[in-house]
């Protein structure tokens, strides 16, 4: 019983985090959550319009990384010949989305952004340190100072890996069928 007791009690002080390599990136990664630190103020808030945004990112075995994140409770327009102005600046507004190469050392992943929603982002490397802890990938980005309200922060991204299902063409399970093409 003592042999049993001090098993249980090794296996819940085994950390949850451990290192990851390259290799265990490589996939889609679904959004779960996105927060932000303030660091002046050690607040935690919700970043991208509130606690549930929609985003992915795709690690590709070719060294290519894609990502898009939509802000919790985008505005729809009524459609697309209809759109107006303050529409547009409201999409632009609350999306961010790049492509690019991507290394990782172990502990930092850095994106190589050669294509950008934000121009001012094209032709940079963002750093990001990426942790795997209980099953999901999070993603932090050193303090910088927000664009909206230039408060220095941290935003972290947690991502779940989406399995994919070999019934549907390899479509990814946590989105369900594949759209008709």
């Amino acid at each position: 019983m003592r042999v049993l007791a001090a098993f249980i009690a090794f296996c819940m002080a085994v950390p949850s985090a451990y290192a990851i390599e390259t290799k265990d990136l490589i996939g889609n990664w679904r959004l779960v959550t996105a927060t932000r630190l303030l660091v002046d103020s050690n607040e935690v808030i919700n970043a991208y319009g509130g606690p549930k945004p929609t985003g992915w990112l795709n690690y590709s075995p070719d060294g290519r990384v894609m990502v898009v994140i939509a802000h919790e409770g985008r505005k729809k327009p009524v459609s697309n010949d209809k759109m107006t102005d303050e529409d547009r600046i409201g999409l632009h507004k609350s999306l961010v989305a790049y492509a690019g190469t991507f290394s990782f050392d172990g502990k930092n992943v850095t994106h190589n952004i050669d294509t950008s929603w934000n121009e001012v982002w094209s032709g940079t490397s963002q750093v990001r340190n990426a942790e795997y802890k209980d099953n999901k990938l999070i993603i932090s980005t050193p303090p910088f100072r927000f664009n909206v309200d230039g408060k220095m922060s941290v935003v972290t991204l947690t991502y779940e890996k989406t399995s994919v299902n070999t019934e549907l063409g390899g479509w990814p399970r946590s989105v369900g069928s594949p759209p008709n093409m």
